[in-house]
């Protein structure tokens, strides 16, 4: 079957099955699975493994101790030529108990419910790809799937990073199936993140009796987060944001501890090495007198760097938007992260945000645009199948 012909009967399939694809998703989004929430993690894993297996693929789940299971899958894994990446997490951000107040629901052709946007509608998209290939007897590429457990904290208490890493070795082209954004850009570059704990140690003191023998580590991080601020960088992409504050322990006495949390988002690595040397030298300054300060930072995550690899990527996806009609597509770089910059840290193209279009996401307003849960999903046959 030439390509022209295979994209027609895949995406006939999607037609054919959109009540099951609408069941899927609601399917997942009613099963809760918070990032906190291993069980309902753990849960959606078997769901999606079955699913896999029903599309003819190898399926591989790996237990996590702490947070939720991943899962990997291949179809046509004896395929000789190189593997395509397709991504996508099982996790929300939504608090276990949420379902009761946002249940999954269809207003105005749009589904809401708790990670009905980020990224259960992608999950569903990137299960009847799969089906949808195996239907039309694609052969030509293996494809890889990996759906992490913990995304939405960056792998910090998992295996899960290491695993993506292994995916993505070798692939020649990864999608993400992240969220879908509103005015149909695809995401080909996205920050790195890394995480700050600034302390201040200073002298408590009661704030009646004898304040002057009190060191205010409060007003000492005061000063500091005016500094920090002002590392913020917008002309080449470097964000800084102190988010967190906590600080003293009753209002009658002179604070002696201050704790503050910073968020850097980067586009390079040097720049954020040059940032956190600025924190060291924050750090060391003291504008209050006997008072100190010490900074700890998580391990920083991987960049999606708008490589030439991920340009020349989107610019076959983008053929293959015009190829079965779909639109004009264009590009974008975020400040979020996700797992698109693992598989391009492994040198492999990436093309991120391939998922059912919507907004609000992380809000109890998240939604999705549900039409666009089958357009997506034959943007991405039609972009698999003619690479």
């Amino acid at each position: 079957m030439d390509e022209k012909k295979m994209i027609e009967a895949a995406s006939e399939y999607i037609d054919m099955h959109r009540e099951e694809m609408m069941a899927l998703w609601e399917t997942l989004v009613s099963t809760e699975s918070g990032n906190s929430d291993k069980e309902g993690v753990d849960r959606v894993c078997a769901i999606l493994e079955q699913e896999l297996k029903a599309s003819g693929a190898e399926t591989e789940t790996i237990p996590m101790e702490k947070k939720g299971n991943l899962l990997r899958g291949e179809f046509q894994p004896d395929g000789e030529k190189e593997a395509i990446l397709l991504i996508g997490h099982m996790d929300t951000v939504f608090a276990k108990g949420t379902l009761a107040k946002n249940p999954f629901r269809i207003e105005d052709g749009r589904a809401y419910g708790p990670g009905v946007l980020d990224m259960k509608g992608g999950l569903v998209i990137a299960v009847f790809v799969l089906r949808a290939l195996r239907a039309c007897g694609y052969d030509r590429h293996p494809i890889r799937v990996v759906f992490a457990g913990d995304e939405e904290n960056g792998h910090r208490e998992s295996t899960a990073e290491a695993e993506i890493l292994r995916a993505s070795d070798g692939c020649m082209a990864a999608f993400n199936f992240e969220t879908g954004l509103l005015d149909d850009s695809l995401v080909v570059g996205r920050k790195g993140s890394c995480r700050v704990t600034m302390t201040v140690t200073g002298v408590a003191a009661h704030a009646g009796n004898d304040p002057e023998r009190g060191r205010s580590a409060i007003l000492e991080m005061a000063h500091k987060i005016i500094e920090v601020q002002a590392l913020n960088d917008y002309a080449h992409g470097l964000l800084v944001n102190v988010g967190l504050i906590e600080g003293g322990t009753v209002v009658n006495a002179v604070p002696a501890n201050c704790q503050i949390q910073i968020d850097i988002r980067y586009e390079d690595r040097k720049r954020l090495d040059a940032t956190i040397e600025a924190l060291r030298e924050i750090a060391a300054k003291s504008h209050v007198p006997d008072t100190k300060a010490e900074i700890a930072m998580t391990k920083p995550s991987a960049v999606m760097e708008v490589s030439e690899a991920n340009l020349h990527l989107f610019e076959h996806v983008k053929q293959a938007a015009e190829l079965i009609g779909y639109g004009e597509v264009r590009t974008k770089t975020v400040g979020g992260w996700s797992d698109s910059c693992l598989a391009a840290s492994c040198g492999v193209p990436v093309v991120c945000s391939m998922g059912v279009k919507g907004a609000k996401n992380h809000s109890m307003d998240e939604y999705a645009v549900v039409d666009t849960l089958f357009s997506r999903a034959k943007l991405a046959l039609a972009s698999i199948i003619t690479l």
